[in-house]
């Protein structure tokens, strides 16, 4: 039985690849072909319709890495082919198997419109059905030479990531430019082999189901005239036809299939490029939905969009029509599919904001969902920030990369930090490109974890990044398998409507609480330092410049409020939070573009703040402190002095303040300022840390003590950091030199110079401040090393059961033991401007001005205390798909925080982050707003967006407890709202009789007020 088995395996298998799919295409006939290669950049149809083109044949190079060659071709449709229908077929010279990251073209007709893409697995473009003989066919193919920087699998470096580095040797050879007929009857019959063949492949040993599919699948080899596959072609398939005819099983599982390209904003390419790759797509899937009634198409990004709307208005009409048809479903309501854990509160906010705001201005439509398939974990600040949004479902597949632990459900209720929950789908076929093949429908079934209770999944289909997206094969396929025994049964519907089904039949479905960390792709807390740096800097000069906006909008007559530059440049924040290019793990050029950018939206950012403060009048020197606690603060005037200065929240004070503080005494080797003194060993590390006021050691070893790793994972370098990199290290215990560099009265600072490695030098001033604890740690870093990550570690003699971390809107806790397999995976673990380690009565923190991934770890002494140490991961060195990251120079700062609670740990980091600003200046009269009440924190102002002059503040609860206080203004106010995160009323705050808001909060609510003028 096995024998004969695999000889019908062996049989159906070379008939069909040599003899069936050959004669899909029955006759062809070659276009004539000219080139003309575009120099530089790309450049618009009508500059390359007027271009000399020159004469082009087959099988000759073409294509320098990231040019643009323009073809021109003609031909004729024969006059004997009329009644058939014709295609162009055109194979650029595609290698591999990876439909998207390599060649591709858009064609268009000679009068500019787009007609469809040409990807590796999708060559076809329609020409006429049927032809009526006789067909002129003039078409301009932009294609690009896009380089595979993957070629050698993740493994080796290559210059080809930067335009700057990639040489000009040409990377393809052009196959084939034709007019052929396709042989209809053939093409069907090669889709039900496949179909039926890769079923059979998939089916038990003993399944009689198998059996019978292999007996007609034999016969109908028999029915193929090998020399004439087109005549036998309907009589083949008459064959097949009953045993496709058999209809599924009552109980078989539902896929719930949506066309889907996950396009990556940037990644293995420039934004440039997406910018085409967007237009490519979209001109397939309209084109798509013109020949398949039922085909549903979902797409997110709603940036994508507005490049497409920018740059393509034609491509852009037909999406415009696919939605109103029903055939194009706008999804996911983010302007990126963004990073799940770096972005910031208020940023991640501001992802659903603009991207629900566009589908609703453009298409009249409110998304339902967040659609983020691809991304590296996700915060459990989602369930509440979604809600918030209007959204009802959220869906991701990425947890299915987990090295270490299978997650337990496929359907669950995902339940956030301040205990929001919303409905979750993780899609057992563990992909976000489907194709339909058998083993993917049979792994989905296999692998859907929630049987028995729930009986459907969804499965996105279609190629991403360039691929073209879904193809006429793949609805072939799932019509086949609409009602197919043996097979699960594929319904091609909205994901709203599958959401809606999986929920109404699964509602008590299991919960997930707490964040959904990815057990892979750890170190994108940390590769492209810079990149991730310009995001903190973005966040917080936003932050800034709106709020000094809205206070000038207030308080300065004449002052305009900069809406379409503050809408303009958090979209370009936004833009650069996308999964790949936030998180490092993109090419050269991406980040060398992305600092770039970042640096134009300080210099704007920058611009318009000091605008605002301008309009308030002119004046004696005022700090500004943005951030939303008051503050006593050591500054430095412009004549250099310092002086201690008290501002409240979101205000501004005269530096004339009267404070006193203890003097901060500085020695060779130790800062002293009566609340805390520190000690630098002779090798430059913090050799003690005592807190005066608790009178306690902090330390339990040498504090600051950076630790040079060798960083080598197993795959993807930018994207992985393995638990091997602990077993290999080089403490930096060589100091060049311990000097002093401030002994000023209010601020003492103790400089350490380093070099190390391949010529890596780093330098860091140690500063201590007149009546604060915090210790700053200034470094800068000129780095040269190649697979190696630098950790800074704090070993804290506090025996803590669990560290926490600031997160968007609130903090995690994460236990230090490894008691379990879930908790020994999280060996390296993200946070944004903290980390908070406690006993009962004493905490310590460690804050970070740009910062992200760290590692918490405890361990037992000799004495029987318990060491916990927490190491801030600063830079690393990965060399794929960037050879160069990283190197050069750093500049950041972090801090240690002695006898902190979680209150003052939140406060301190917003200042670190937020420093006070000088400026000559009249100041505000008033904050704008301003709340009494422990917990209650302010992270947005601003004016509504709608223009109206309204007020719009966000705040939550950022102690973990619950909260309450008064929201007092700076102006009259007239009624307030508590409104969505798109500022829609969802009704009426009540205020007091002295004009505040009552505020009550539950732990890490987010509540967003409208506040009306009077």
């Amino acid at each position: 039985m096995h024998d004969e088995r695999r000889r019908i395996e062996e049989r159906v298998e070379r008939v069909h690849n040599q003899r069936i799919k050959p004669a899909i295409y029955a006759a062809t006939v070659p276009l004539a072909v000219e080139s003309w290669q575009a120099p530089g950049e790309p450049v618009p149809f009508a500059e390359a319709a007027a271009a000399p083109y020159e004469p082009f044949a087959m099988d000759t190079p073409w294509g320098p890495p990231w040019g643009t060659t323009w073809f021109r071709m003609r031909g004729q449709v024969p006059a004997d082919w009329a009644g058939r229908r014709v295609e162009a077929v055109i194979d650029l010279g595609f290698v591999g198997d990876w439909p998207g990251n390599q060649a591709e073209a858009l064609v268009h007709r000679v009068d500019g419109t787009p007609l469809k893409a040409v990807n590796p697995q999708n060559q076809y473009v329609p020409v006429a059905h049927p032809a009526a003989g006789g067909e002129q066919v003039d078409y301009l193919v932009e294609a690009a030479s896009n380089p595979d920087i993957l070629a050698n699998d993740f493994a080796a470096p290559t210059p080809l990531g930067d335009v700057l580095t990639a040489g000009d040797a040409p990377l393809y050879t052009f196959r084939r430019a034709d007019l052929a007929v396709l042989d209809e009857e053939v093409w069907h019959l090669s889709l039900d082999v496949q179909v039926l063949r890769e079923l059979m492949l998939e089916l038990g040993e003993h399944d009689p189901r198998r059996h019978e599919i292999a007996h007609a699948l034999d016969r109908a080899m028999d029915a193929v005239d090998l020399d004439d596959v087109s005549g036998t072609a309907a009589d083949v398939r008459a064959v097949l036809r009953p045993v496709l005819a058999r209809s599924a099983h009552a109980s078989a599982h539902t896929l719930s299939a949506v066309g889907h390209a996950h396009i990556d904003s940037a990644w293995l390419w420039p934004i440039r490029e997406t910018k085409r790759k967007t237009s490519r797509t979209f001109s397939n899937v309209t084109a798509l939905a013109e020949e398949y009634e039922e085909f549903v198409f979902a797409c997110s990004q709603a940036q994508q969009y507005a490049w497409v709307r920018d740059h393509y208005p034609r491509v852009w009409e037909r999406i415009k029509k696919a939605v109103v048809d029903g055939s194009w479903a706008p999804v996911g309501g983010m302007w990126v599919e963004a990073d799940g854990n770096l972005p910031g509160g208020e940023a991640l906010a501001r992802q659903l904001i603009h991207g629900k705001r566009f589908f609703m201005e453009h298409f009249g439509i409110e998304t339902k969902g967040v659609w983020l398939p691809d991304s590296f974990g996700y915060t459990a600040a989602y369930p509440q920030l979604a809600r918030l949004a209007g959204n009802e479902w959220f869906l991701t597949q990425k947890i299915s990369w987990n090295q270490t632990n299978k997650f337990p459900h496929h359907t669950f209720w995902w339940e956030g930090i301040d205990g929001t929950r919303i409905f979750t789908h993780f899609p057992p076929v563990d992909t976000y490109n489907a194709e339909f093949s058998g083993k993917e429908m049979a792994h989905a079934v296999r692998n859907y974890q929630d049987k028995g209770r729930g009986t459907r999944s969804l499965a996105p289909f279609g190629h991403g990044d360039g691929g073209g997206g879904p193809t006429r094969e793949m609805l072939e396929r799932a019509r086949r398998l609409a009602d197919l025994e043996g097979s699960a049964k594929v319904r091609i519907e909205h994901p709203d409507a599958f959401f809606a089904a999986a929920r109404e039949e699964y509602p008590d479905a299991p919960v997930w609480v707490g964040e959904l960390y990815l057990e892979l792709h750890r170190a994108t807390y940390t590769s492209q330092a810079r990149t991730k740096q310009g995001n903190r800097r973005s966040e917080h000069r936003l932050r800034e410049a709106e709020l000094w906006a809205t206070t000038a909008a207030l308080h300065a007559p004449g002052y305009s409020y900069p809406y379409e530059a503050l809408d303009r440049l958090w979209k370009t924040v936004l833009l650069h939070q996308f999964h790949d290019i936030l998180p490092g793990s993109s090419i050269a050029w991406v980040h060398r573009e992305a600092e770039a950018e970042y640096a134009r939206v300080a210099a704007e950012l920058e611009t318009l703040t000091r605008e605002a403060i301008a309009a308030l009048g002119t004046g004696e020197p005022q700090a500004f402190n943005t951030s939303p606690f008051d503050r006593d603060e050591v500054v430095r005037g412009a004549d250099g002095e310092t002086t201690v200065v008290r501002v409240p929240a979101s205000g501004s004070a005269p530096l004339g303040n009267t404070l006193t503080h203890d003097m901060v005494i500085v020695t060779d080797r130790t800062l002293d300022n009566g609340l805390v003194r520190v000690e630098l060993a002779d090798d430059g590390t913090l050799a003690s840390v005592r807190d005066l006021r608790a009178d306690r050691e902090v330390l339990a070893g040498p504090g600051n003590l950076l630790r040079l790793h060798t960083d080598l994972p197993n795959h993807w370098d930018a994207w992985d950091i393995d638990k091997h990199y602990r077993n290999r290290h080089t403490d930096l215990l060589d100091a060049d030199s311990v000097t002093v560099v401030e002994q000023d009265p209010l601020l003492g600072a103790l400089k350490v110079e380093r070099s190390f490695g391949r010529g890596s030098k780093i330098t860091q001033t140690i500063t201590l401040r007149s009546g604060s604890p915090r210790i700053d740690i200034e470094t800068e870093i000129d780095w040269h090393e190649a697979e190696k990550i630098l950790k800074a570690a704090f070993p804290v003699d506090i025996r803590a059961s669990h560290s926490s971390a600031e997160i968007q809107f609130g903090h995690v806790q994460r236990p230090t033991h490894t008691n379990t397999s879930w908790e020994s995976a999280r060996f390296e673990v993200s946070g944004h401007r903290w980390v908070h380690i406690a006993e009962p009565g004493y905490g310590v923190a460690v804050l970070t001005d740009s910062t992200y991934g760290h590692d918490v770890s405890r361990t037992v002494r000799e004495d029987g205390g318990t060491t916990t140490t927490v190491a801030l991961s600063l830079v690393r060195a990965p060399r794929v798909p960037d050879p160069q990251a990283d190197q050069g120079r750093h500049r950041f700062t972090y801090a240690l925080l002695p006898g902190a609670g979680v209150e003052e740990t939140v406060a301190e980091g917003y200042a670190l982050n937020l420093p006070l600003r000088v400026a000559d200046s009249a100041g505000a009269p008033r904050p704008v707003v301003s709340v009494d009440g422990a917990g209650v924190t302010v992270e947005a102002v601003k004016l509504a967006d709608d223009r109206s002059g309204d007020v719009v503040v966000r705040l939550y609860e950022s102690r973990g407890g619950r909260a309450a206080g008064v929201l007092r203004t700076g102006f009259p106010l007239a009624g307030a709202q508590v409104t969505d995160l798109l500022e829609r009323p969802l009704k009426d705050a009540a205020t007091d009789g002295d004009g505040g808001v009552p505020l009550t909060l539950r732990p890490f609510q987010i509540l967003t007020l409208r506040l009306r003028r009077r």
